[in-house]
């Protein structure tokens, strides 16, 4: 099957330093994509050089810069308690960059799009593992809607502007993410960082036991991040939905653990030997949360990063960075 992307297409990566776009580019150059050489272009605009919140800004650049292709792996993310003290802000300003750059890329003639979504797009009770199909059958996690609501609305927009224009816009929804570039902060980091950090500041002091929240029997599914790299690439080449078909599919690995394992093999990747406790009067979050990858295995693309390897290599970079003042705490 001839590529969909070429190498002499000029790329544009909204979101370039985040995790999953900074892997996204490397992914990109690993496969020969936006090299000069070739006569193709990686352009990565940060913040300064270009505000996805401004929509003549957007319309501006992409008339001076002319992408071929665009990835809009740019985001307003935040935990729990962010989603609920600023609503609005979530809704809006995720709005205003999907639609300046999934519109503004529309207009100006880019001939493919890949919009990266997220799993808390699916409702809090949906069956498992989680089908594509499961958009809008029900009720969202509460506590994340409004970014669930965004995404989900970014979506709609790649697949109305498909239907009624032919534009080329596609959306892969990832589950748990984790890898480089990640955030260890104690506060507002995902589980997988949380304990890596944890875990390592345990090891370093010396510390004999480390208490984690609930009962550690929560399923859940990660995915590391440059396998969502390959994963983009791969359906930017690959994939092309027939009329009628579904725009969207899930990322993952398609295998799950519970808390507790992924506890003991973080602690394992971080060289922690000390107890690890449970505080079961601390919630558990939703028992199993396990996206269903079949469609996109379908097409011949499957996660190549074991969680041992990932965690192994992880754990280095984190190290690394944090003697370099790099990581995000």
């Amino acid at each position: 099957m001839r590529s969909l992307i070429k190498a002499d297409d000029r790329f544009f990566v909204a979101g370039a330093r985040g995790m999953a776009g900074s892997a996204i580019c490397r992914a990109l150059q690993e496969k020969g994509y936006g090299d000069e050489a070739k006569r193709g272009a990686l352009l990565t605009p940060n913040r300064q050089e270009l505000d996805l919140l401004n929509h003549e800004a957007v319309k501006a650049w992409y008339a001076t810069n002319k992408p071929d292709v665009v990835v809009l792996a740019a985001a307003k993310v935040g935990g729990i308690y962010a989603n609920d003290t600023y609503p609005a802000d979530f809704l809006l300003e995720n709005l205003k960059i999907q639609t300046n750059v999934i519109e503004g890329a529309w207009e100006a003639g880019v001939r493919r799009l890949l919009f990266l979504g997220s799993s808390c797009i699916y409702p809090k009770f949906a069956e498992q593992p989680i089908k594509e199909e499961s958009l809008l059958t029900g009720s969202l996690e509460p506590t994340n809607e409004w970014y669930a609501i965004a995404k989900i609305t970014g979506i709609k927009l790649c697949e109305s502007l498909r239907k009624q224009y032919g534009f080329d816009a596609i959306s892969l929804m990832p589950t748990n993410l984790y890898g480089p570039g990640d955030n260890y902060h104690p506060e507002n980091s995902h589980v997988l960082p949380a304990l890596m950090r944890r875990f390592h500041e345990a090891k370093e002091a010396k510390i004999k036991s480390v208490t984690c929240w609930g009962t550690g029997s929560p399923l859940r599914e990660f995915l590391h991040v440059d396998d969502l790299g390959d994963a983009c690439v791969f359906a930017l080449e690959r994939w092309n939905p027939a009329p009628g078909e579904l725009t969207y599919l899930n990322v993952g690995t398609g295998l799950d653990l519970s808390i507790r394992e992924l506890a003991d093999a973080v602690a394992i990747a971080t060289g922690y030997r000390g107890a690890i406790d449970w505080d079961i009067s601390m919630p558990d979050g939703t028992p199993k949360k396990q996206l269903d990858v079949s469609r996109l295995a379908s097409h011949g693309w499957r996660a190549r990063i074991s969680l041992a390897e990932g965690l192994a290599t992880t754990v280095a970079q984190f190290r690394k960075e944090l003697a370099q003042q790099l990581v995000r705490l």
